[in-house]
């Protein structure tokens, strides 16, 4: 559903991602480092993880609706990971530290509590893993990945998003939202119709949260997006970019060079050409 690129306007000089977005608000500085300086971060188990249990869920829709099954979805756990393990590297740099055991057995328990959520019989997705994208105005272009995209007869949107992690908590819902908002936008601007449901499955611990996105809430979000890139257009001019300490800083894989822990940022690399911001 990706739109076609020789329709995008000459002007725009960036693009953004909901998980770009999400680094610029957590921290300015993390979002330099990830798309600026384009720093090498270790891969995560978890990740991977999670990359494979998608890759299941993608591959199961492929069968007919009759025969996805949670027998059909574990037998095509081991082949992916095969896969996986000849083709990426970072599978390949995480191996030697790894139980696979252990590991592919929490995939299996992620998929398996897939179908205690939906029943894949039910229904048949409209997309899979689709890249969508628009040009928010001008100068922005905004885009992302979808896992599940479904249409109803009736002509009703609902959009997907798998977790392999746990449910917010209590009044954390509503920054979850954002990523799918986002989406959201992009369809409603692509295809002139709001999504009805934004869908969240978190296999972590079986929770689903559902919203109803209004245009008035899918207008804020585009507010939003436009003033987080106004932001990071700002910080590029300045070279200011801003570091926001929180619990996350404990995932942060730069902390040898932040500030907040003592460290120094390396030199801004010269930037060519436009801000390319990809998933």
């Amino acid at each position: 559903m990706s739109e076609d690129k020789e329709g995008t306007p000459a002007s725009i000089v960036a693009t953004l991602s909901p998980s770009r977005a999400n680094d610029y608000l957590n921290c300015p500085l993390l979002y330099r480092f990830r798309t600026i300086d384009k720093l090498p971060e270790p891969p995560s188990i978890d990740a991977i993880r999670g990359t494979l249990v998608h890759s299941v869920l993608e591959k199961l829709f492929t069968f007919p609706r009759a025969e996805r099954s949670l027998l059909l979805a574990e037998s095509q756990l081991l082949p992916l990971w095969s896969e996986m393990k000849e083709s990426r590297s970072d599978v390949q740099e995480l191996l030697p530290k790894m139980n696979e055991e252990e590991f592919l057995l929490s995939g299996f328990t992620l998929v398996k509590r897939y179908f205690d959520l939906e029943d894949p019989t039910n229904f048949e997705p409209a997309e899979l893993e689709t890249h969508v994208e628009v040009a928010l105005n001008e100068h922005l272009l905004i885009h992302g990945y979808i896992d599940r995209l479904d249409i109803a007869p009736t002509g009703e949107i609902r959009i997907v998003d798998y977790k392999t992690g746990k449910a917010p908590g209590i009044g954390f819902e509503e920054k979850s939202f954002f990523q799918m908002k986002f989406y959201a936008l992009i369809l409603w601007r692509t295809l002139g119709k709001v999504p009805k449901r934004l869908q969240m499955i978190f296999l972590g611990d079986g929770k689903v949260l559902t919203q109803d996105p209004s245009e008035e809430d899918l207008l804020r979000t585009q507010t939003k997006i436009e003033k987080i890139a106004l932001d990071i257009e700002e910080s590029k001019k300045s070279g200011k970019w801003q570091t926001r300490k929180s619990r996350l800083c404990d995932w942060c894989a730069h902390q040898g060079i932040c500030p907040e822990f003592g460290g120094t940022p390396p030199p801004l690399p010269n930037e060519n050409g436009p801000d390319s911001i990809r998933n």
